[in-house]
């Protein structure tokens, strides 16, 4: 599993979490039950975190949902670029026009996507290419709405998170999940430096802060501080 450590996920999940201004779509696609997060506001521009859309259906499905509730897709961004964040990376491209953002430090994990898609089962991959940069401390901008960007490397290389401080929430990518961490085990993966990311970054968020994961359900800052067995504080 690219994931998470120690844990599996082995139901499908599908929700709506709503913040304030902004709407937080959540699907979970592909064999690894990624999390793909739409994000939109008032003024119906939405941001595609993380497609992991593969299968026709599941294309459709997201699809379906931007078009029945008018969005304008204006960006697409990765929090990393392990395989099951990055499969339908090229079809959003494609269908929607926009360009692709991730952090430098993980252009050389997407771009080894292509060498062991296959061997994941994943025959038809289509390769994405990197439009622009990220960096922590810039911003993310649609309709009325911002995203800040932290850098948590230990997963990847060049994983990054987006957060909104007043609204509460977290993509956290395979940062942290409930009651577990992002797996360190595979290339550019490094476990002390994913736990200094967790607890010199994420734990400096209030508590009732809402984490998104890449996979499994939604939890938060305090929890984790308090009872996650691998990097709790308290």
């Amino acid at each position: 599993m690219l994931f998470l450590n120690s844990f599996y996920f082995n139901r499908k999940l599908n929700f709506t979490f709503i913040a304030s201004m902004i709407t937080i779509q959540t699907f979970t696609f592909n064999p690894f039950l990624e999390n793909t997060y739409v994000l939109f506001d008032e003024t119906k521009e939405c941001v595609i975190i993380d497609p992991g859309c593969y299968e026709d259906s599941e294309k459709e499905e997201l699809q379906h949902y931007i078009s029945v509730n008018g969005l304008k897709v204006v960006q697409l961004l990765n929090t990393h670029c392990h395989i099951d964040h990055v499969l339908g990376n090229q079809f959003v491209k494609n269908t929607y026009g926009v360009k692709l953002s991730i952090h430098k430090d993980d252009e050389a994990t997407l771009n080894a996507v292509p060498a062991y898609a296959p061997s994941y089962g994943f025959q038809h991959f289509e390769p994405s290419t990197v439009d622009n940069f990220l960096d922590e401390g810039e911003q993310v901008l649609f309709g009325n709405s911002s995203l800040d960007i932290v850098f948590v490397p230990g997963h990847a290389p060049g994983h990054i998170a987006f957060y909104n401080k007043e609204q509460k929430f977290c993509i956290g990518g395979d940062v942290l999940f409930d009651g577990s961490i992002g797996r360190t085990d595979l290339p550019g993966g490094n476990h002390e430096q994913l736990i200094d990311s967790i607890q010199s970054k994420f734990f400096l968020w209030d508590d009732d802060m809402v984490v998104h994961c890449g996979h499994g359900s939604a939890t938060t800052i305090g929890k984790e501080k308090r009872t996650n067995p691998f990097c709790a504080v308290l």
